[in-house]
Formats: structure tokens, C-alpha cells, sequence
């Protein structure tokens, strides 16, 4: 839904493409802007105020769209985003990346509002251009707006993670909902030496990073992470916090001078811990006294950690319990990172092949492993 600005192509051919189809073309008359500052949404009616809905129209912020898998209605915001209008800056940036010329034929997942297959189907051609929508009433209301915009491109209603297998090889595929896994239908529809760019992510926070694989002729798809950026994840890919129904023991009950390795969403440990302590998820959570506590749960509900650090003290207190020490292996990863120079996240990158996932530093000679680091003592 969000992301890390990048600037509209300077190229002619980019602007002409922005400025000629509009994103307000093909979003509907109830809105909820998203305020950057604040994270929060509030409703503009285009119907009784033609002049603030214009003005988020055009500004480079998200636009929701849909709420709780349209279970919601009515103005007010709903609990989940479930589908938006991205940042033109982050669709001008993931065409960047794709880099995909007349000639080529191109996948999108996840339509949306219809916009990107829309910009995709002038520069290629309706005929070059798939895109494919898990729900129906999104879908529908694409279509509908591609088509009053003249542009007929294809827009299946199915699971974008299969793909759309009968319209394949495609010379590029983009994604435009966040994936926690590259399914293995993806490069298999990409021709070799085509390029599969999606925004990927772990568990541990809701970001993503933007990520160009380049298809090899054995399936396999490697690339680099470009830029941290925020999608609307996949429905299957949305996080599920474990159920720790039965309490896990023993509890070990410890004492540290360490603090809390705590970052921003879009800093490039948080990124790095994902990778690094695999299949774990955190939450940040307020003390009275103004301190803060660090949960870590693992995704299987087989080990949980809290690291309480209260206000002004010298001392933080852990506790963990199950079958591994998520706060030890939390250390580790941040020893590591340090260790290496504290990587930006494009020093980070990916490889993928029908079985196995492989995040490497500086290039695939450099994998990370997996696990990557052994659970300090």
C-alpha cells in the first residue's frame, strides 16, 4: 500500500504514459487516502467533495479502495486494507525496474484498481498485457474502468500465485501485492532471461523490499533487492500469529546489559532479521513506565521470547521458552550485521528454484543459509 518514494520516469515515453491515463481514471467515487504522517485513513466522497477527492487523485500517496475483502461498508475505514491505488512513485519505480518494451508480453498480479495493466497496455498493447485479480468485484470494476479508458488488456479472476499458465511465457512478470514466498508457477511462466519483479518480505515485520529475478533457462531465478517499499500482501501470505494454546516449558527467566536491537520498519536490520532468524515474527510493546518490551513468536507456536527493557534502566529482562531461543538468535543476527558493515538492503539479493529459497549478501556465491546463523549459547 505504501512505499519509498521513486521519482516519475524522466523518459518521455514514461511521462506521456502518466499523464495521458491518469490514475484518477480508474478509482471510484469513495476513497480513503492514506496520510503518511499519521498512518491512518479518512473517506473523501468525490460526490460531495469533487475537490479534495481530485487532490488525493493526483498526489503521490496510496488510496484505499477496499476494505476487509469488501465485507466492509460504509464510509468509515475498515479493520484490514485489502485493496488500494499505489503511490504513482511506486508504480513509475517497479516499471523502472521491469523495464518492459513494445515486443514484450507481460503478467501482472494483482489488478487492482486496473491502473498498472492500463499503463502496461499503452506502452505494449492490450494484446501484450495479463493481469489477474483474486476477487471478482475488483476485478469487475477494472475491467470496467479499463475498458471506458479504451484499453482492453486481459483481466483474469483466479489466484494470481498460479499464474495464468495459458497465456505463457511471459517476458516479464510484476506483482502488485507483497509475497513471503515466490511460488514456483512464477518463473515457470517467465521465458529465460525474463525478469519476475515483486515486492518480497519476511514475516517478522509487514514491509517489503523490491525484488528483480532474472529467469534461467533451468527454472531457476535469481536477482538483487532494489528499495524497501510497502504491498497489500497476497491473501494466503498475510500473517497469522500462532495460537500458544498449551503453555510452552520450561520459561528460562534471564538478565542482560543488552538493549533492545530495536529499528524502523524500513531499516535494513529489520529487513536483515527476517532473513537471518527465519520463520519468527515481532511486536513492539509499550512499558508503564514508559519502557518498551521486544516479543518474538515463532510462526510454528513452538518458541516465543519477550525482552523487557524498562525506562532508564541498565538492565533487560528476558524470558523464552520452546524449542528455540529466538532472543539468542535475535543477537546473532544483529553480531552479523554489524559484523559485515551494517548492509543497506540492496546489498541483499535471491535466488529461488521450484524447491528451495537461498538469500544471499553481494551475490549468490554468498548465501546466507538456512538456517543462517546457529542460536548463540
Amino acid at each position: 500500500m505504501t512505499g519509498a518514494a521513486t521519482p516519475v520516469p524522466a523518459d518521455t515515453g514514461g511521462r506521456a504514459e502518466f499523464a495521458a491515463l491518469p490514475r484518477a481514471l480508474f478509482l471510484p467515487e469513495l476513497i480513503w487516502p492514506y496520510d503518511t504522517a499519521t498512518g491512518t485513513c479518512a473517506a473523501v466522497d468525490r460526490r460531495t467533495d469533487p475537490g479534495r477527492w481530485r487532490a488525493a487523485a493526483s498526489a503521490d500517496i496510496p488510496v484505499v479502495t477496499q476494505w476487509d475483502d469488501g465485507r466492509h461498508t460504509g464510509p468509515e475505514p475498515g479493520t484490514v486494507p485489502t485493496s488500494s491505488a499505489s503511490m504513482p512513485s511506486v508504480v513509475a519505480g517497479m516499471l523502472e525496474a521491469a523495464a518492459p518494451v513494445p515486443g514484450m508480453r507481460v503478467l501482472e498480479i494483482g489488478t487492482g484498481t486496473g491502473w498498472t495493466a492500463g499503463l502496461l497496455a499503452r506502452r505494449l498493447g492490450a494484446g501484450a498485457v495479463t493481469t489477474v485479480e483474486v476477487d471478482d468485484a475488483v476485478a469487475a470494476a477494472a475491467r470496467a474502468a479499463l475498458d471506458a479508458a479504451g484499453l482492453r488488456p486481459r483481466v483474469v479472476t483466479g489466484d494470481g500465485l498460479a499464474g495464468v499458465p495459458d497465456g505463457a511465457p511471459y517476458d516479464r512478470l510484476i506483482s502488485t501485492v507483497g509475497v513471503r514466498d515466490i511460488p514456483a508457477a512464477w518463473p515457470a511462466q517467465v521465458r529465460p532471461g525474463g525478469l519476475l519483479v515483486a515486492p518480497w518480505g519476511t514475516h517478522y515485520s509487514n514491509a517489503d523490499v523490491l525484488v528483480v529475478l532474472t529467469v534461467a533457462g533451468d527454472g531457476t531465478a535469481s536477482g538483487p533487492f532494489l528499495r524497501p517499499l510497502e504491498f497489500m500482501k497476497a491473501r494466503s501470505h498475510r500473517l497469522v500469529l500462532p495460537d500458544f494454546a498449551g503453555e510452552l516449558r520450561p520459561v528460562d527467566d534471564s538478565a542482560t546489559g543488552v538493549g533492545l536491537p530495536l529499528y524502523g520498519p524500513w531499516h535494513p536490520f529489520t529487513f536483515a532479521a527476517g532473513l537471518l532468524v527465519p520463520g519468527v515474527t515481532h511486536a513492539v510493546r509499550p512499558l508503564d513506565d514508559g519502557g518498551r518490551a521486544l516479543w518474538l513468536y515463532a510462526l510454528d507456536g513452538a518458541a516465543w521470547a519477550v525482552a523487557e527493557r524498562p525506562a532508564g534502566a541498565g538492565v533487560t529482562r528476558v524470558r523464552q521458552a520452546g524449542k528455540r531461543r529466538l532472543w539468542n538468535e535475535l543477537l546473532a543476527a544483529h553480531a552479523w550485521w554489524t559484523a559485515v558493515g551494517r548492509p543497506g538492503v540492496e546489498r541483499f539479493g535471491l535466488t529461488v528454484t521450484p524447491g528451495t529459497r537461498t538469500a544471499w549478501l553481494d551475490s549468490p556465491a554468498h548465501p546466507l543459509g538456512d538456517p543462517p546463523l546457529p542460536a548463540a549459547s
